[in-house]
Protein backbone atom coordinates (compact mmCIF):
# COMPACT_ATOMS: atom_id res chain seq x y z
CA UNK A 1 0.00 0.00 0.00
CA UNK A 2 3.47 2.52 0.27
CA UNK A 3 3.87 4.92 -2.78
CA UNK A 4 7.01 4.48 -2.90
CA UNK A 5 7.95 4.12 -6.38
CA UNK A 6 5.26 7.35 -7.31
CA UNK A 7 8.41 8.76 -4.80
CA UNK A 8 11.04 7.29 -6.25
CA UNK A 9 8.98 8.57 -9.87
CA UNK A 10 9.03 11.82 -8.51
CA UNK A 11 13.21 11.81 -7.70
CA UNK A 12 13.99 10.61 -10.78
CA UNK A 13 11.80 13.07 -12.98
CA UNK A 14 13.83 15.44 -10.95
CA UNK A 15 17.44 14.43 -11.62
CA UNK A 16 16.10 14.00 -15.39
CA UNK A 17 15.01 17.58 -15.48
CA UNK A 18 18.42 18.73 -14.28
CA UNK A 19 20.15 18.30 -17.55
CA UNK A 20 18.41 20.91 -18.81
CA UNK A 21 18.96 20.41 -22.87
CA UNK A 22 21.60 17.30 -22.14
CA UNK A 23 24.92 17.05 -21.99
CA UNK A 24 25.64 18.21 -25.31
CA UNK A 25 23.50 21.60 -25.53
CA UNK A 26 24.65 22.64 -21.99
CA UNK A 27 28.70 22.55 -22.96
CA UNK A 28 27.54 24.48 -25.84
CA UNK A 29 25.69 27.09 -23.44
CA UNK A 30 28.74 27.19 -21.42
CA UNK A 31 31.40 27.37 -24.86
CA UNK A 32 29.84 30.58 -25.41
CA UNK A 33 30.65 32.42 -22.44
CA UNK A 34 26.94 31.73 -20.73
CA UNK A 35 26.09 30.11 -17.41
CA UNK A 36 23.15 27.72 -18.29
CA UNK A 37 19.96 28.65 -16.16
CA UNK A 38 20.63 26.47 -12.97
CA UNK A 39 23.57 28.25 -12.42
CA UNK A 40 22.14 31.43 -13.14
CA UNK A 41 19.47 31.19 -10.27
CA UNK A 42 22.28 29.67 -7.63
CA UNK A 43 24.15 32.68 -8.30
CA UNK A 44 21.42 35.11 -7.87
CA UNK A 45 20.09 34.07 -4.90
CA UNK A 46 20.71 33.32 -1.56
CA UNK A 47 22.51 29.53 -0.79
CA UNK A 48 20.11 26.88 -0.79
CA UNK A 49 17.21 29.29 -0.71
CA UNK A 50 15.66 28.01 -4.22
CA UNK A 51 12.05 26.17 -3.99
CA UNK A 52 11.37 25.34 -7.70
CA UNK A 53 8.23 25.28 -8.81
CA UNK A 54 6.93 23.06 -12.00
CA UNK A 55 10.09 21.18 -11.93
CA UNK A 56 9.04 18.08 -13.74
CA UNK A 57 7.21 19.71 -16.14
CA UNK A 58 7.96 18.98 -19.63
CA UNK A 59 7.74 15.76 -22.27
CA UNK A 60 7.78 12.84 -21.34
CA UNK A 61 8.86 9.35 -23.58
CA UNK A 62 7.69 6.10 -22.53
CA UNK A 63 7.70 2.48 -23.74
CA UNK A 64 5.21 -0.04 -24.86
CA UNK A 65 4.14 -0.44 -20.80
CA UNK A 66 4.18 2.85 -20.45
CA UNK A 67 7.06 3.45 -18.57
CA UNK A 68 8.99 6.60 -18.59
CA UNK A 69 12.13 6.12 -20.13
CA UNK A 70 13.56 9.56 -21.02
CA UNK A 71 12.31 13.05 -20.09
CA UNK A 72 13.26 16.66 -21.41
CA UNK A 73 12.78 19.50 -19.54
CA UNK A 74 10.77 22.77 -20.05
CA UNK A 75 12.89 25.20 -20.54
CA UNK A 76 11.53 27.97 -18.45
CA UNK A 77 12.38 27.47 -14.82
CA UNK A 78 11.01 29.55 -12.35
CA UNK A 79 10.56 29.31 -7.99
CA UNK A 80 10.50 30.85 -4.77
CA UNK A 81 13.99 31.81 -3.45
CA UNK A 82 15.51 34.49 -1.34
CA UNK A 83 17.84 37.68 -1.88
CA UNK A 84 19.19 39.15 1.06
CA UNK A 85 16.90 36.83 3.13
CA UNK A 86 13.82 38.63 1.31
CA UNK A 87 11.21 36.36 -0.59
CA UNK A 88 11.54 36.87 -4.42
CA UNK A 89 10.26 34.97 -7.75
CA UNK A 90 12.90 34.27 -9.93
CA UNK A 91 13.05 32.79 -13.35
CA UNK A 92 15.10 31.71 -15.64
CA UNK A 93 14.63 31.17 -19.80
CA UNK A 94 16.64 27.78 -20.28
CA UNK A 95 18.79 28.32 -24.06
CA UNK A 96 19.61 24.71 -24.06
CA UNK A 97 16.06 23.56 -24.65
CA UNK A 98 14.83 25.30 -27.99
CA UNK A 99 16.81 28.52 -27.81
CA UNK A 100 14.99 29.65 -24.81
CA UNK A 101 11.45 30.00 -27.09
CA UNK A 102 8.12 29.74 -25.45
CA UNK A 103 7.02 26.05 -25.56
CA UNK A 104 3.47 26.49 -26.98
CA UNK A 105 2.45 23.32 -24.46
CA UNK A 106 4.03 24.70 -21.12
CA UNK A 107 3.46 28.93 -21.62
CA UNK A 108 1.35 28.39 -18.68
CA UNK A 109 4.81 28.40 -16.21
CA UNK A 110 5.73 31.61 -17.62
CA UNK A 111 2.10 32.59 -16.54
CA UNK A 112 2.43 31.68 -13.22
CA UNK A 113 5.68 33.05 -12.41
CA UNK A 114 4.05 36.57 -13.40
CA UNK A 115 0.98 35.66 -11.67
CA UNK A 116 2.97 34.51 -8.06
CA UNK A 117 4.89 38.15 -8.12
CA UNK A 118 2.17 40.22 -7.94
CA UNK A 119 -0.77 38.03 -5.63
CA UNK A 120 2.12 37.27 -3.50
CA UNK A 121 3.40 40.84 -3.58
CA UNK A 122 7.28 39.48 -4.87
CA UNK A 123 9.73 41.00 -6.14
CA UNK A 124 10.70 39.32 -9.85
CA UNK A 125 13.94 38.44 -11.10
CA UNK A 126 13.55 37.55 -15.23
CA UNK A 127 16.71 36.29 -16.41
CA UNK A 128 16.00 36.07 -20.24
CA UNK A 129 18.29 34.17 -23.14
CA UNK A 130 16.35 33.58 -25.93
CA UNK A 131 13.16 34.82 -28.17
CA UNK A 132 10.77 33.72 -25.16
CA UNK A 133 7.99 34.04 -27.78
CA UNK A 134 5.20 31.19 -29.00
CA UNK A 135 7.03 29.19 -31.19
CA UNK A 136 8.57 28.95 -35.22
CA UNK A 137 7.97 29.78 -38.96
CA UNK A 138 9.15 25.97 -38.85
CA UNK A 139 6.20 25.17 -36.08
CA UNK A 140 3.52 26.57 -37.89
CA UNK A 141 3.72 23.49 -40.19
CA UNK A 142 3.85 21.17 -37.15
CA UNK A 143 0.35 22.77 -35.91
CA UNK A 144 -1.35 23.16 -39.22
CA UNK A 145 -2.58 26.31 -39.12
CA UNK A 146 -1.70 30.04 -38.23
CA UNK A 147 -3.31 32.47 -35.25
CA UNK A 148 -3.82 36.00 -35.01
CA UNK A 149 -1.38 37.24 -32.20
CA UNK A 150 -1.96 37.51 -28.75
CA UNK A 151 0.29 37.92 -25.97
CA UNK A 152 -0.83 35.50 -23.19
CA UNK A 153 -0.04 36.77 -19.46
CA UNK A 154 0.86 40.19 -20.27
CA UNK A 155 -1.93 41.53 -18.42
CA UNK A 156 0.28 40.06 -15.46
CA UNK A 157 3.34 41.87 -17.03
CA UNK A 158 1.06 45.10 -16.72
CA UNK A 159 0.33 44.34 -13.06
CA UNK A 160 3.67 43.31 -12.12
CA UNK A 161 5.49 46.78 -13.10
CA UNK A 162 2.15 48.38 -10.72
CA UNK A 163 2.33 46.30 -8.00
CA UNK A 164 6.06 44.59 -7.10
CA UNK A 165 9.65 45.55 -7.92
CA UNK A 166 10.46 44.34 -11.71
CA UNK A 167 14.61 43.43 -12.87
CA UNK A 168 15.41 42.09 -16.23
CA UNK A 169 18.71 40.33 -16.96
CA UNK A 170 19.26 39.75 -20.31
CA UNK A 171 21.88 37.38 -20.88
CA UNK A 172 22.09 36.25 -24.37
CA UNK A 173 20.84 36.97 -27.59
CA UNK A 174 16.69 38.35 -26.69
CA UNK A 175 14.35 38.74 -29.52
CA UNK A 176 10.33 39.24 -29.87
CA UNK A 177 8.92 38.18 -27.02
CA UNK A 178 12.14 37.87 -25.37
CA UNK A 179 13.14 41.81 -26.01
CA UNK A 180 9.75 42.67 -24.19
CA UNK A 181 9.92 41.05 -21.58
CA UNK A 182 13.74 42.59 -20.57
CA UNK A 183 12.23 46.40 -21.27
CA UNK A 184 8.99 45.49 -19.12
CA UNK A 185 11.10 46.13 -15.72
CA UNK A 186 12.12 48.54 -13.51
CA UNK A 187 15.63 47.90 -14.10
CA UNK A 188 16.88 45.93 -16.87
CA UNK A 189 20.51 44.60 -17.15
CA UNK A 190 23.16 43.45 -20.78
CA UNK A 191 26.31 42.20 -20.44
CA UNK A 192 28.64 43.43 -22.90
CA UNK A 193 29.68 41.53 -25.62
CA UNK A 194 26.88 38.64 -24.39
CA UNK A 195 23.30 39.89 -24.27
CA UNK A 196 22.02 41.36 -28.06
CA UNK A 197 18.47 42.58 -27.70
CA UNK A 198 16.03 43.28 -30.83
CA UNK A 199 12.85 43.15 -32.29
CA UNK A 200 13.85 40.84 -34.93
CA UNK A 201 17.02 39.71 -35.35
CA UNK A 202 19.78 39.36 -38.19
CA UNK A 203 18.43 36.75 -40.44
CA UNK A 204 15.12 39.17 -40.69
CA UNK A 205 16.80 42.48 -40.53
CA UNK A 206 18.21 41.06 -43.81
CA UNK A 207 14.90 40.92 -45.79
CA UNK A 208 14.61 44.63 -45.59
CA UNK A 209 18.37 45.20 -46.59
CA UNK A 210 20.64 45.14 -43.53
CA UNK A 211 23.54 43.14 -43.16
CA UNK A 212 24.21 43.04 -39.49
CA UNK A 213 25.75 41.26 -36.82
CA UNK A 214 23.64 40.60 -34.06
CA UNK A 215 26.06 42.54 -31.59
CA UNK A 216 26.22 45.25 -34.52
CA UNK A 217 21.99 45.44 -34.46
CA UNK A 218 21.57 45.52 -31.04
CA UNK A 219 23.97 45.00 -28.67
CA UNK A 220 24.31 46.95 -25.22
CA UNK A 221 26.62 49.73 -26.67
CA UNK A 222 23.23 50.81 -28.77
CA UNK A 223 20.92 50.45 -25.84
CA UNK A 224 22.07 51.12 -22.94
CA UNK A 225 22.77 54.33 -24.75
CA UNK A 226 19.13 55.08 -25.81
CA UNK A 227 17.10 54.14 -23.03
CA UNK A 228 16.50 50.98 -23.97
CA UNK A 229 17.84 49.78 -20.85
CA UNK A 230 19.08 50.66 -17.77
CA UNK A 231 22.62 48.79 -17.47
CA UNK A 232 25.61 48.06 -19.23
CA UNK A 233 28.00 45.01 -17.07
CA UNK A 234 31.21 43.13 -17.68
CA UNK A 235 29.49 39.59 -16.98
CA UNK A 236 26.95 37.78 -15.83
CA UNK A 237 28.16 37.75 -12.05
CA UNK A 238 28.36 41.44 -12.31
CA UNK A 239 24.31 41.57 -13.28
CA UNK A 240 23.55 38.78 -10.47
CA UNK A 241 25.64 41.64 -8.15
CA UNK A 242 23.61 44.87 -9.58
CA UNK A 243 20.21 43.25 -9.69
CA UNK A 244 20.46 42.68 -5.66
CA UNK A 245 22.09 45.61 -5.08
CA UNK A 246 18.91 47.67 -6.83
CA UNK A 247 16.47 45.59 -4.87
CA UNK A 248 18.31 46.73 -1.81
CA UNK A 249 16.66 49.84 -1.88
CA UNK A 250 13.07 48.92 -2.36
CA UNK A 251 10.96 47.45 -1.02
CA UNK A 252 9.16 43.80 -1.72
CA UNK A 253 5.64 45.78 -3.14
CA UNK A 254 3.95 48.91 -3.38
CA UNK A 255 2.17 47.57 0.44
CA UNK A 256 5.28 47.64 2.01
CA UNK A 257 8.08 50.15 2.83
CA UNK A 258 11.60 50.21 1.75
CA UNK A 259 13.88 48.98 4.81
CA UNK A 260 16.38 51.13 6.67
CA UNK A 261 19.92 49.55 6.78
CA UNK A 262 22.25 49.95 9.84
CA UNK A 263 24.79 53.15 9.26
CA UNK A 264 27.80 54.02 10.33
CA UNK A 265 28.24 56.93 8.89
CA UNK A 266 28.07 60.10 11.08
CA UNK A 267 25.41 62.40 10.18
CA UNK A 268 27.09 65.45 11.18
CA UNK A 269 29.44 64.77 8.94
CA UNK A 270 30.43 67.98 7.09
CA UNK A 271 33.05 67.96 4.09
CA UNK A 272 35.11 70.41 3.65
CA UNK A 273 35.49 70.19 -0.32
CA UNK A 274 31.89 71.45 -0.47
CA UNK A 275 33.34 74.64 0.26
CA UNK A 276 35.19 74.80 -2.97
CA UNK A 277 33.63 72.49 -5.28
CA UNK A 278 31.77 75.02 -7.63
CA UNK A 279 33.65 76.86 -9.40
CA UNK A 280 33.29 80.71 -8.77
CA UNK A 281 33.77 80.79 -13.25
CA UNK A 282 30.24 79.97 -14.45
CA UNK A 283 31.88 78.65 -17.23
CA UNK A 284 33.63 75.83 -15.15
CA UNK A 285 32.22 72.54 -14.75
CA UNK A 286 32.45 70.13 -11.27
CA UNK A 287 31.76 66.54 -10.36
CA UNK A 288 28.03 66.16 -9.16
CA UNK A 289 28.60 62.64 -8.68
CA UNK A 290 31.73 64.06 -5.80
CA UNK A 291 29.20 66.18 -4.17
CA UNK A 292 26.70 62.96 -4.23
CA UNK A 293 29.07 60.73 -3.14
CA UNK A 294 30.34 63.65 -0.06
CA UNK A 295 26.51 64.09 1.26
CA UNK A 296 25.01 60.57 1.37
CA UNK A 297 25.97 57.78 3.54
CA UNK A 298 29.29 56.93 2.78
CA UNK A 299 29.29 54.02 -0.43
CA UNK A 300 25.57 53.71 -0.91
CA UNK A 301 24.81 55.50 -4.20
CA UNK A 302 23.93 53.47 -6.79
CA UNK A 303 23.61 55.15 -9.94
CA UNK A 304 20.96 53.94 -12.44
CA UNK A 305 21.04 54.36 -16.04
CA UNK A 306 24.32 56.05 -16.44
CA UNK A 307 25.04 56.14 -20.43
CA UNK A 308 21.91 57.29 -21.06
CA UNK A 309 19.51 60.67 -20.81
CA UNK A 310 23.29 62.08 -19.13
CA UNK A 311 22.47 65.48 -18.04
CA UNK A 312 20.36 63.93 -15.24
CA UNK A 313 22.28 61.54 -12.70
CA UNK A 314 19.25 59.01 -11.14
CA UNK A 315 20.62 56.82 -8.37
CA UNK A 316 19.36 55.39 -5.09
CA UNK A 317 21.36 56.59 -1.92
CA UNK A 318 21.01 56.08 1.44
CA UNK A 319 20.82 59.27 4.69
CA UNK A 320 21.34 57.56 8.29
CA UNK A 321 20.29 54.18 6.67
CA UNK A 322 17.30 55.62 4.98
CA UNK A 323 17.26 54.66 1.13
CA UNK A 324 15.89 57.62 -0.88
CA UNK A 325 15.61 58.10 -4.50
CA UNK A 326 18.20 60.68 -5.68
CA UNK A 327 17.78 63.25 -9.24
CA UNK A 328 20.62 65.32 -9.72
CA UNK A 329 22.01 67.42 -12.82
CA UNK A 330 25.18 66.71 -14.52
CA UNK A 331 27.12 70.16 -15.90
CA UNK A 332 29.41 67.63 -17.15
CA UNK A 333 26.72 66.30 -20.01
CA UNK A 334 24.92 69.45 -21.97
CA UNK A 335 25.85 71.73 -19.28
CA UNK A 336 22.95 70.17 -17.20
CA UNK A 337 20.43 71.11 -19.65
CA UNK A 338 17.44 68.50 -19.92
CA UNK A 339 16.96 67.05 -23.39
CA UNK A 340 14.79 64.49 -25.23
CA UNK A 341 16.46 61.49 -23.19
CA UNK A 342 16.82 63.06 -19.95
CA UNK A 343 13.95 64.49 -19.89
CA UNK A 344 12.18 60.74 -20.41
CA UNK A 345 14.59 59.25 -18.09
CA UNK A 346 13.60 61.84 -15.46
CA UNK A 347 10.06 61.21 -15.83
CA UNK A 348 10.43 57.17 -15.42
CA UNK A 349 13.19 58.07 -12.10
CA UNK A 350 10.49 60.01 -10.62
CA UNK A 351 7.08 58.20 -11.62
CA UNK A 352 9.79 55.13 -9.97
CA UNK A 353 9.97 56.70 -7.01
CA UNK A 354 6.49 57.73 -6.31
CA UNK A 355 5.42 54.34 -7.19
CA UNK A 356 7.52 52.83 -4.29
CA UNK A 357 7.15 55.31 -2.30
CA UNK A 358 11.25 56.63 -1.58
CA UNK A 359 11.66 60.24 -0.95
CA UNK A 360 13.15 62.19 -3.66
CA UNK A 361 16.44 64.30 -3.09
CA UNK A 362 17.21 66.42 -6.32
CA UNK A 363 20.30 68.17 -6.40
CA UNK A 364 19.75 71.21 -8.96
CA UNK A 365 22.38 72.81 -11.63
CA UNK A 366 19.59 73.03 -14.32
CA UNK A 367 20.44 76.04 -17.12
CA UNK A 368 17.02 74.86 -18.96
CA UNK A 369 15.85 72.93 -21.77
CA UNK A 370 17.99 72.31 -24.59
CA UNK A 371 17.98 74.43 -27.05
CA UNK A 372 18.60 74.71 -30.92
CA UNK A 373 17.83 72.10 -33.89
CA UNK A 374 18.44 68.75 -32.74
CA UNK A 375 16.58 69.89 -29.49
CA UNK A 376 13.17 71.02 -31.76
CA UNK A 377 13.46 67.69 -33.72
CA UNK A 378 14.06 65.28 -31.45
CA UNK A 379 10.87 66.31 -29.13
CA UNK A 380 12.38 68.21 -26.55
CA UNK A 381 9.34 70.57 -25.00
CA UNK A 382 6.96 67.78 -25.19
CA UNK A 383 9.13 65.32 -23.32
CA UNK A 384 10.28 68.08 -20.87
CA UNK A 385 7.36 68.97 -20.40
CA UNK A 386 5.86 65.32 -19.56
CA UNK A 387 8.81 65.26 -17.06
CA UNK A 388 7.52 68.18 -15.57
CA UNK A 389 4.31 67.26 -15.12
CA UNK A 390 5.70 63.52 -13.47
CA UNK A 391 7.20 65.86 -10.75
CA UNK A 392 4.33 67.60 -10.37
CA UNK A 393 2.01 64.58 -9.61
CA UNK A 394 4.68 63.33 -7.26
CA UNK A 395 3.31 63.23 -3.45
CA UNK A 396 6.00 61.49 -1.93
CA UNK A 397 8.36 63.81 0.41
CA UNK A 398 10.48 65.76 -1.52
CA UNK A 399 13.46 68.14 -0.76
CA UNK A 400 15.81 70.45 -3.17
CA UNK A 401 19.46 71.84 -2.98
CA UNK A 402 20.09 73.90 -5.59
CA UNK A 403 23.63 73.59 -5.98
CA UNK A 404 24.02 76.64 -8.64
CA UNK A 405 21.73 77.39 -11.85
CA UNK A 406 17.76 76.86 -12.23
CA UNK A 407 16.73 78.75 -15.20
CA UNK A 408 13.42 78.75 -17.12
CA UNK A 409 10.37 75.91 -17.11
CA UNK A 410 13.07 73.22 -16.98
CA UNK A 411 14.34 74.76 -13.36
CA UNK A 412 11.36 75.34 -12.16
CA UNK A 413 10.60 71.26 -12.89
CA UNK A 414 13.01 70.94 -9.59
CA UNK A 415 9.94 70.38 -7.47
CA UNK A 416 6.32 70.91 -7.50
CA UNK A 417 6.29 74.60 -6.58
CA UNK A 418 2.74 74.63 -5.33
CA UNK A 419 3.53 72.61 -2.63
CA UNK A 420 5.42 73.36 0.49
CA UNK A 421 9.38 73.88 -0.40
CA UNK A 422 11.75 71.71 1.32
CA UNK A 423 14.46 73.40 -0.06
CA UNK A 424 17.93 74.52 0.52
CA UNK A 425 20.13 76.70 -1.89
CA UNK A 426 24.21 76.89 -1.62
CA UNK A 427 25.53 80.93 -2.24
CA UNK A 428 26.67 79.25 -5.50
CA UNK A 429 23.04 79.79 -6.33
CA UNK A 430 22.28 81.28 -9.68
CA UNK A 431 18.61 81.44 -11.28
CA UNK A 432 15.98 83.18 -12.98
CA UNK A 433 13.83 83.27 -16.20
CA UNK A 434 16.97 82.92 -18.30
CA UNK A 435 20.73 83.18 -17.48
CA UNK A 436 21.83 86.78 -17.91
CA UNK A 437 24.60 86.50 -19.91
CA UNK A 438 22.63 85.32 -22.62
CA UNK A 439 20.77 88.61 -23.25
CA UNK A 440 22.29 91.19 -21.78
CA UNK A 441 24.13 92.76 -24.78
CA UNK A 442 20.89 92.42 -26.75
CA UNK A 443 19.25 94.49 -23.72
CA UNK A 444 21.38 97.21 -23.42
CA UNK A 445 22.66 97.42 -27.21
CA UNK A 446 21.87 101.52 -27.20
CA UNK A 447 23.05 101.67 -23.68
CA UNK A 448 26.24 99.97 -24.93
CA UNK A 449 26.41 101.79 -28.26
CA UNK A 450 26.32 105.22 -26.73
CA UNK A 451 28.85 104.79 -24.85
CA UNK A 452 32.74 105.91 -25.34
CA UNK A 453 33.95 102.69 -24.17
CA UNK A 454 31.41 99.65 -24.67
CA UNK A 455 33.72 96.93 -23.57
CA UNK A 456 34.03 99.84 -20.05
CA UNK A 457 30.25 100.01 -20.15
CA UNK A 458 29.69 96.27 -20.76
CA UNK A 459 31.84 95.55 -17.45
CA UNK A 460 29.81 98.23 -15.85
CA UNK A 461 26.38 96.96 -16.51
CA UNK A 462 27.55 93.23 -15.71
CA UNK A 463 28.85 94.31 -11.84
CA UNK A 464 25.63 96.30 -11.75
CA UNK A 465 23.53 93.24 -12.31
CA UNK A 466 25.67 90.43 -10.60
CA UNK A 467 24.35 92.78 -7.46
CA UNK A 468 20.69 91.93 -8.14
CA UNK A 469 21.58 88.77 -9.22
CA UNK A 470 22.97 87.90 -6.06
CA UNK A 471 21.05 84.69 -4.50
CA UNK A 472 21.07 86.96 -0.92
CA UNK A 473 18.92 89.55 -2.47
CA UNK A 474 16.39 86.25 -3.36
CA UNK A 475 16.72 85.14 0.13
CA UNK A 476 15.44 88.52 1.26
CA UNK A 477 12.08 88.22 -0.45
CA UNK A 478 11.95 84.90 1.27
CA UNK A 479 11.58 83.24 -2.79
CA UNK A 480 14.61 81.02 -1.57
CA UNK A 481 13.62 79.46 1.42
CA UNK A 482 17.71 78.80 2.99
CA UNK A 483 20.81 79.79 1.33
CA UNK A 484 23.60 77.31 3.54
CA UNK A 485 27.09 76.60 4.13
CA UNK A 486 27.36 74.12 1.96
CA UNK A 487 29.14 71.51 3.98
CA UNK A 488 26.12 71.66 6.16
CA UNK A 489 23.96 69.54 3.19
CA UNK A 490 24.64 66.11 4.60
CA UNK A 491 23.11 66.83 8.40
CA UNK A 492 20.54 69.03 6.73
CA UNK A 493 19.42 65.68 4.29
CA UNK A 494 19.42 63.38 7.22
CA UNK A 495 17.22 65.60 8.83
CA UNK A 496 14.62 65.59 5.83
CA UNK A 497 15.36 61.89 5.22
CA UNK A 498 13.92 61.11 9.05
CA UNK A 499 10.97 63.03 8.93
CA UNK A 500 10.04 61.88 5.46
CA UNK A 501 10.35 58.33 6.62
CA UNK A 502 8.23 59.43 9.72
CA UNK A 503 5.79 60.86 7.64
CA UNK A 504 5.88 57.31 5.07
CA UNK A 505 5.05 55.45 8.71
CA UNK A 506 8.21 53.73 8.98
Amino acid sequence: MSWKKEVEDIRRRGELAENMGGAEKVARQHGQGKLDARERIRRLLDSDSFREIGKIAGRGSYDEKGELTDFAASNFIFGRGRIDGRPVVATADDFTVRGGAADAALHRKFIQAEKMAHEMRLPLIRMIDGTGGGGSVKSLEDMGFTYVPVTPGWEDIVTNLETVPVVALALGPTAGMGAARTVASHYSIMVKGLSQLFAAGPVVAAQIGEELSKEELGGSEIHTRNGVVDEEVANENEAFAFARRFLSYLPSSIDRLAERSVCTDRVERREEKLLSIVPRDEKQVYSMRAVMNAVFDADSVFEMGKRWGRAAITAFARLDGWPVAVLASDPTFLGGSWEALTSQKVKRFVELAERFRLPVVHLVDNPGFMIGLEAERSGTIRFGVEAMNAVYKAKIPWASVIIRRAYGIAGSAMSNGERFQYRFAWPSGDWGSLPIAGGLEAAYKSEIAASADPVAKLAEIKARLNAVTSPFRTAEKFNVEDIIDPRDTRPLLCEFADLAWRRLGA
